[in-house]
């Protein structure tokens, strides 16, 4: 899905005068909406390459929420696919329905675009224990590359 604009017709009405022109949306910004509006999800870990911690700050360490959001946006609509990791033990379909609820929510409350299909495919499962395994591995690999940086 190649980066596009959406536009959205925009009238609007100032005493006699009309003003016209249009609003449009970059992908990512699309991609970056959804990418906030999952942190949200409980027993969802992982977006492709960024980590959500649901269990305690619910913060996501991931420097760019993009990641694994594909979009294609339309003049008044927008589908998105997913590669998602979840929580061992979560129920995938209760998740899948707080992600399309949340996803779509978001974007029309921002964009007054509607989200039309969302394509979530689930590519792992993983333990709260191997989530935090998995984030002391990159805090420590990050440590090191920042330290190596510095020198």
């Amino acid at each position: 899905m190649a980066d596009q604009k959406s536009t959205t017709g925009v009238n609007a009405q100032k005493g006699q005068e009309q003003v016209s022109g249009e609003l449009t949306f970059e992908d990512k910004v699309i991609q970056k909406i959804i990418g906030i509006a999952l942190e949200k999800v409980d027993g969802l870990l992982q977006v492709d390459g960024g980590f959500f911690s649901n269990m305690a700050e619910r913060i996501s360490n991931s420097d760019n929420v993009t990641n694994g959001i594909d979009t294609e946006v339309g003049k008044e609509q927008v589908a998105v696919d997913l590669d998602v990791v979840i929580e061992y033990r979560k129920d995938a379909e209760n998740i899948y329905e707080q992600i399309k609820k949340v996803s779509a929510e978001q974007v029309k409350k921002m964009t007054h675009l509607d989200v039309v299909e969302v394509n979530v495919h689930v590519e792992d499962i993983k333990t709260k224990e191997e989530i935090e395994e998995d984030k002391k591995i990159d805090e420590q690999q990050s440590d090191q590359t920042n330290s190596e940086s510095n020198n």
